[in-house]
């Protein structure tokens, strides 16, 4: 009973701790502009399912799509085991689902075992890309010491919980052959039984082994779960979402402020009267000017540098890196919200997106091919906070490179982005 009580209090402990920072972001992500992107649900769902749970867009690299493919596999199922973890943790029963599952319940172990290893083997070779193969797209300006840290932690975790897993089914197989106790004779080991030599032979020290994996792989999972919101990778829950509310426009098609639109409608037609609307800012100087998809984007990479290996910009050594743009995003609304919850709503840091952490040199080397959001795999767009950014800067406060404010000026007295009398706009086709 004492152990019932015990991981009774840790779950409940472990479930409100979650509840509360992954509330916390909600609303860091609801902070921002109002979009709306519940058009097409059939559509949205099919991107989805294709996207986030087919991994669709990860095979363009093979290798890290394959281990990749294992870990979310294996977790994803592995963690049904969980369930009945839980169940026998609350009740102080063993092996629950072996009395209803019956034969079955043997098939799903040793499928879980298989799947574990290959978890434990994606980790290690994870593990060997970023620190002696030193891959070149998980370094940057923007990976410092904690996001490298971070990644390495995670993969360490997930090495420690398969391997407790597995120790622990090794003990409970030992413990199940000498006929011990409750330890009734019910699963496959097909990974496990390799560790049984290992092990020892006394029952009373197999006991011991068996219940401290045990512990050790039910707080790992809580302890990740309460690691995950302050993590790269709480991608592992917002993917999903964050692929739903994908933009299903084409690629390079820009949006309309309405209320620009309308200011031009009333001088094309004087009849035309402009709705009543507040506009605060046009375009984006901070976190807030931006929409809740673009916020929930930020929290939802991945940092795997896809984006960047294949921007042009950051290929021929400018400045620009897409995922910089993402982690200064999640870091400039992480940072507004820890204002709030210390100073209140109203609080004013003194502090902005722009210039504090995304210089006007970055926005400016972007070519706006959309290649970084034709390379992630989970549909985020960094192209949409460097326009919106670029859009303060031309609208609000008057900056572009001299090269832009000559097209400007050259639209606005020829109608055309070249320095030429309108009545020889034509010329061209002359020749």
């Amino acid at each position: 009973m004492i152990g019932q009580v015990i991981f009774i209090i840790i779950l409940f402990a472990a479930i409100y701790l979650f509840s509360k920072n992954a509330g916390k972001i909600r609303r860091n992500i609801l902070l921002g502009r109002d979009t709306d992107r519940s058009d097409h649900p059939g559509e949205r769902w099919k991107t989805m399912l294709k996207v986030a749970f087919g991994q669709s867009k990860m095979v363009k690299r093979p290798l890290a799509a394959v281990m990749h493919f294992f870990i979310y596999v294996g977790f994803v199922i592995i963690n049904l085991e969980v369930l009945e973890i839980m169940i026998d943790g609350v009740f102080g029963s063993h092996r629950v689902f072996s009395k209803v599952l019956g034969g079955l319940y043997g098939l799903l172990i040793g499928g879980f075992e298989i799947l574990a290893l290959l978890v434990l083997i994606a980790c290690v070779v994870f593990l060997i890309r970023r620190n002696i193969i030193h891959l070149k797209r998980f370094s940057g300006v923007e990976m410092t010491s904690w996001p490298k840290s971070d990644a390495n932690y995670i993969l360490t975790i997930e090495i420690l919980l398969m391997t407790a897993f597995l120790t622990m089914n090794a003990a409970d197989h030992k413990l199940q052959l000498l006929n011990f106790g409750e330890y009734i004779k019910a699963g496959n080991f097909p990974v496990s039984h390799l560790l049984s030599p290992l092990l020892p032979d006394s029952a009373r020290s197999l006991v011991m082994v068996e219940r401290g994996c045990w512990w050790l792989h039910i707080i790992g999972i809580l302890a990740f779960l309460n690691y995950l919101p302050y993590s790269k990778h709480f991608h592992i829950l917002l993917a999903f979402p964050n692929t739903y509310y994908s933009n299903l426009n084409p690629k390079g098609k820009f949006t309309n402020m309405a209320s620009v639109t309308n200011e031009v409608k009333a001088m094309l037609d004087p009849s035309f009267t402009p709705p009543a609307a507040e506009v605060s800012r046009f375009g984006a100087k901070d976190v807030t000017d931006l929409t809740w998809k673009n916020l929930m984007e930020a929290y939802t990479c991945t940092e795997c540098g896809r984006c960047t290996s294949v921007c042009p910009a950051n290929i021929t050594g400018k400045l620009l890196s897409p995922r910089k743009i993402m982690m200064d995003t999640r870091d400039r609304i992480t940072e507004v919200g820890k204002n709030i919850d210390a100073h209140g709503k109203d609080h004013d840091d003194g502090k902005a997106l722009l210039d504090n952490y995304i210089t006007r040199e970055e926005l400016w080397a972007c070519t706006s091919c959309n290649a970084c959001t034709e390379a992630c795999p989970v549909n985020i767009n960094p192209l949409e906070i460097i326009t919106e950014m670029r859009r303060y800067l031309v609208m609000e406060e008057a900056q572009a490179p001299a090269s832009l404010n000559n097209m400007f000026g050259n639209v606005e007295n020829n109608g055309a982005p070249w320095k030429y009398a309108q009545a020889d706009r034509a010329n061209w086709m002359k020749q």
